[in-house]
């Protein structure tokens, strides 16, 4: 089986599965990320107070922790909320947003990644960077300069926490220390809409929830999600009616065009 096979096998088993996606994360993208949630196939619930998370995700194909608009009491939610999906054997995505940007978001990102066995870390370059020790400006929650070799960062984030990096850019990197994975796929109008980072997110938490083969999981997520935006991008005149066509793109996504349309390459370490 190819590549693209495989990932358009995953795809199907999201639909099919309709895993429940738990999300802890931020009041800007909470619509648009159970919506995304929806059209990849997966079911989404935004619980964050600390008398149910524990309860809530033990029926949860995987937990997602976004720390977007982090307060203590979220970060404690997380907390509890991760203990108990480690107890269970729940993947874990975290969402580092604005890492680097304030000491609140470096220290309470690096809190949850040693505190909690997480299976898989999505962020940009400069988040990235910041958690790695090796470079990267954020600003508010973008990078403004990115780290000198991202996939460097990236593997010694994946070595230090025994977890999984992804990078997402121009080009997605995806580690676990030693295999490495190459997403192309991908559309330069994605940057013009608030959130994309978080929907991508929640993706791969849907596919790490039918495969625990979690660096895997994580680059079809992405070749998936960029792909879909290349389809969408020939209808958009503008960013609304672009994520109207990317949303729409996400539900039909279909095997025929996995197979023909994902670009990943398999890296060495």
């Amino acid at each position: 089986m190819t590549l693209n096979e495989r990932i358009a096998v995953l795809r199907e088993q999201v639909r099919q599965q309709r895993p429940l996606i738990h999300h802890i994360t931020n009041f800007v993208v909470m619509n648009d990320t159970a919506n995304v949630t929806l059209h990849i196939g997966g079911l989404p619930v935004m619980a964050h107070d600390r008398a149910e998370v524990a309860e809530m995700v033990t029926a949860a194909g995987a937990l997602v922790l976004n720390v977007g608009t982090l307060s203590p009491d979220w970060i404690e939610a997380m907390l509890i909320a991760g203990r108990r999906a480690n107890e269970l054997g729940i993947p874990i995505v975290l969402d580092p947003v604005g890492a680097g940007a304030t000491t609140l978001r470096t220290t309470s990102n690096r809190r949850l990644l040693e505190e909690l066995q997480i299976s898989i870390v999505r962020g940009n370059s400069g988040e990235i960077g910041a958690l790695a020790g090796m470079g990267g400006v954020v600003k508010g929650v973008e990078t403004v300069v990115e780290v000198d070799n991202p996939l460097a960062a990236a593997q010694a984030l994946a070595r230090q926490y025994q977890t999984v990096v992804a990078v997402t850019g121009r080009r997605d990197i995806v580690t676990d220390g030693t295999r490495v994975f190459m997403v192309d796929n991908g559309h330069e109008w994605l940057k013009t809409l608030t959130g994309t980072g978080c929907s991508a997110t929640t993706v791969i938490a849907a596919f790490a929830a039918v495969e625990r083969d979690y660096p895997l999981a994580a680059a079809a997520a992405l070749a998936c999600f960029g792909l879909a935006a290349e389809i969408a991008a020939p209808a958009a005149r503008g960013p609304a009616s672009f994520k109207v066509a990317f949303y729409d793109a996400i539900y039909h996504l279909s095997a025929d065009q996995i197979r023909t349309g994902a670009r990943v390459t398999l890296g060495t370490e």
